[in-house]
C-alpha cells in the first residue's frame, strides 16, 4: 500500500494528483485518522489545499 508520504510527495513534485490517489488519500486518513503522524496529517492537508485552490490538477 502507498503511504500518504509517498502520494503527497508524487503529487506536490507532479503539480497533478490522480482521482483514484486523491481517494486513496481520503481513505487512508479516514481509516487511520489520528493514528497517522504529524507529518503525514500536514503533508495531506498541503495537498488537499493544494487541490482546492486550483495549485495542483486532478486528473
Amino acid at each position: 500500500m502507498t503511504s500518504i508520504r509517498e502520494l503527497s510527495m508524487q503529487a506536490l513534485s507532479n503539480r497533478t494528483l490522480s482521482r483514484y490517489d486523491h481517494q486513496r488519500m481520503q481513505l487512508i486518513l479516514q481509516e487511520q485518522g489520528d493514528g497517522l503522524d504529524v507529518l503525514d496529517r500536514t503533508l495531506a492537508q498541503r495537498v488537499f489545499y493544494g487541490v482546492r485552490h486550483g495549485l495542483l490538477d486532478i486528473k
